[in-house]
């Protein structure tokens, strides 16, 4: 019988150690993040987590795999790339709204883990069985990417600012001179190009539609 590891004789596993992770940044921020906390929710010495994750770059490479991954459609066989692309991109947006903490991770640290490399080959099979050549296929999953990373990290910053400072709000715009400003307030009126849902499905929509313009160009 193979001898267990010490995080195995915990009842430890890679998963319940991300798990814990993520439950931790949701709770107190990813500054709060260190191993050692993260053993003392665990109930286990801080040395202990390194029997899953090698270091602290590997336990951040993992809880955005974490989230990533849980976005990504798990049946994709009766779908259109675009229907795929459209799912992915709001499965991801809702992801990081509930995690906010992890979008700092999504912006500045690419693709590392296996699940994570598979995950966007899968994207790119995608894609290439739909006529894109590899080089645009890719360009599209990380322009998709980086658009639903921003406008989330968009949606976060403006939740914890005061709305009445930003450059057209619907407080600054309500206080407009129609006459002089008559489509912002219009706008304001109407409350139309203020929803933050809306505009994220216009622009993922006009973004696949061009993808496929673009691509059959190629």
């Amino acid at each position: 019988m193979a001898q267990r590891t010490q995080g195995e004789r915990a009842g430890l596993s890679r998963d319940i150690v991300l798990q814990a992770a993520l439950d931790l940044v949701d709770e107190h921020g990813l500054d709060a993040l260190t191993m050692r906390r993260l053993g003392d929710r665990l109930g286990v010495e801080a040395m202990t987590i390194y029997h899953h994750v090698p270091n602290k770059d590997a336990l951040l490479d993992g809880l955005v795999e974490l989230v990533f991954g849980a976005a990504t459609p798990s049946s994709l066989l009766a779908e259109t790339w675009q229907s795929v692309l459209t799912g992915f991109a709001a499965s991801l947006r809702a992801r990081l709204l509930r995690h906010p903490g992890i979008v700092p991770l999504a912006v500045t640290r690419p693709a590392a883990t296996p699940e994570m490399l598979r995950t966007v080959e899968h994207g790119l099979a995608i894609l290439h069985a739909a006529g894109f050549p590899v080089g645009r296929a890719l360009d599209a999953l990380n322009a998709l990417t980086v658009f639903v990373v921003g406008h989330v990290a968009s949606e976060i910053g403006i939740a914890n600012v005061n709305r009445k400072s930003l450059p057209g709000s619907t407080n600054q715009l309500a206080t407009l001179d129609g006459s002089i400003f008559p489509l912002l307030t219009e706008a304001a009126r109407t409350h139309e190009g203020t929803d933050d849902s809306e505009r994220f499905r216009f622009a993922v929509d006009a973004l696949i539609v061009g993808f496929g313009a673009l691509a059959e160009t190629d």
